[in-house]
């Protein structure tokens, strides 16, 4: 997995106000926590963090006056209408130790093409040393028929990567193709032209 440094500041401000000079200024408050320690309230630079968010439970090493301090991000708050990034928590783990985290899961395998693949679950959560989080894990999905599963139990799990979540639980469904019946909607029969009504009759 990949592990990224980045530079942060710590904060002498705080409120809405702050956040949003901040965010002005091209940075993004965050806090550490974790390890029973207090919490540190800093700022990243936006574009840095941004940029290291797009893979997957990415380790950052956070580095503060100098120190460096191994984290995971906890929370990520992004605006509902830009998606910029508002705020971030961020947990303090060590090396060596086991985390519980959501990994996404790649569907491999041609399934029956009679049926539709549905992702009812994208992601499932297990327990790994958390320098070594796998960027995604793979269900093997060959042959399946509409109307099976797969389940969190089938996902392949590398070597010291554990399930954390409920064997049971559906990651992936094949589901029937539905048929469309197409009805023929008879032509109204032709009708005879009727009469003139009240035709005189000639008298001879």
């Amino acid at each position: 997995m990949a592990e990224i440094s980045i530079n942060g500041v710590r904060r002498t401000e705080f409120g809405k106000g702050a956040s949003r000079r901040a965010r002005r200024d091209g940075l993004v408050p965050a806090v550490i926590y974790g390890h029973g320690e207090k919490p540190q309230h800093i700022t990243l630079p936006a574009r840095e963090l941004g940029v290291a968010l797009k893979q997957s439970n990415v380790l950052l090493d956070i580095i503060v006056d100098g120190k460096a301090e191994l984290t995971l991000p906890k929370a990520i708050v992004r605006h509902p209408l830009k998606q910029i990034l508002e705020h971030i928590d961020l947990v303090l783990v060590r090396r060596g130790e086991k985390v519980v985290v959501s990994v996404p899961v790649h569907a491999i395998g041609e399934h029956d093409r009679d049926g539709i693949l549905e992702h009812v679950h994208n992601t499932i959560d297990v327990r790994v040393e958390a320098t070594a989080i796998p960027s995604f894990l793979e269900v093997d999905i060959a042959g399946m028929h509409a109307g099976e599963s797969r389940y969190a139990s089938d996902v392949k799990l590398p070597a010291g990567v554990e399930l954390d979540s409920d064997p049971k639980t559906i990651v992936v469904h094949l589901s029937e193709k539905s048929t469309a019946v197409v009805e023929e909607v008879a032509a109204p029969a032709a009708t005879d032209a009727a009469a003139p009504a009240g035709a005189a009759e000639t008298d001879k």
